[in-house]
């Protein structure tokens, strides 16, 4: 499948007199890992909620390739979600249903009205599901109900059901925002692991300097919905830091000096 670039010219979105994103324009070529920081308000779970349609913009543009994504209707925007996968904080699983169930209903998008209802999927489906699982080990967890799930676990299976969609982008919203740090650390790992594997362009929203520099390509930095910084980890100097978060800005650069890969092992 031909990669391209993900483009955003001028996006905006206004709610009343507030304005979330403000004129962002971003060029993202294929397989890298941005990691989108800034503090709260800042405008980023609204930014990837443009750019999965979830939000409809006020001004601007969002361009894959040759496809103008904010012109998208019916079907083709159903079918650009499902090639724009986006992963929650919240999880956004079926609690009662078991790991496996909800893992395939990243397929649905695939079913007509029917089969979807029914919940029926092929034998190709369910090795697909499986497969999904045993890249984020969590094969032994497949007929648990969901809900009995950590939060972690919870989390990876939300990464194994946006891998079913088989997307060219994954977006994830403060995926990691709930968890403790060892499953912080998995489900970073998952992402990178993906990002490398196969070659997925991944943007993440994370509130943690320390894990942003950890894992991914390219860092960009909001503050009042608009672009502040853009660049590579190493390029987040103190100086960049205090620019984004205001005085008390250092004390997140000071957590980042320590990595969180070189702080916790990582996983296999």
């Amino acid at each position: 499948m031909e990669q391209q670039h993900l483009i955003l010219t001028d996006l905006s979105r206004s709610f009343g007199a507030t304005k979330a994103v403000d004129r962002v324009t971003l060029d993202i070529p294929p397989g890298q890992f941005v990691g989108i920081i800034g503090p709260s308000g800042a405008g980023k779970s609204t930014m990837l909620r443009l750019i999965n349609r979830l939000v409809e913009p006020t001004g601007g543009s969002i361009h894959h390739g040759a496809t103008d994504v904010t012109a998208l209707r019916g079907r083709a925007l159903r079918q650009w979600r499902r090639d724009c996968a986006m992963i929650f904080q919240q999880f956004n699983l079926i609690e009662r249903l078991d790991v496996l169930t909800n893992v395939l209903t990243g397929r649905l998008a695939e079913h007509g009205f029917l089969s979807s209802m029914a919940m029926r999927f092929s034998d190709a489906e369910r090795a697909m599901a499986i497969q999904a699982l045993e890249r984020l080990d969590l094969v032994p967890q497949a007929l648990k109900r969901a809900g009995a799930l950590s939060g972690g676990q919870q989390q990876r299976v939300a990464i194994a059901k946006a891998l079913l969609q088989r997307p060219r982008i994954m977006l994830a919203d403060e995926p990691i925002a709930s968890l403790d740090p060892g499953n912080a650390t998995r489900v970073m790992e998952a992402l990178r692991s993906i990002n490398r594997d196969d070659g997925l362009t991944v943007l993440v929203n994370l509130h943690t300097l320390d894990t942003a520099r950890a894992y991914c390509h390219r860092i960009v930095a909001m503050r009042f919905g608009r672009i502040m910084f853009d660049g590579t980890p190493a390029q987040l100097t103190p100086d960049v830091v205090r620019d984004i978060y205001g005085s008390e800005g250092l004390a997140h650069f000071d957590e980042g000096v320590t990595s969180t890969a070189a702080r916790v092992p990582a996983l296999a």
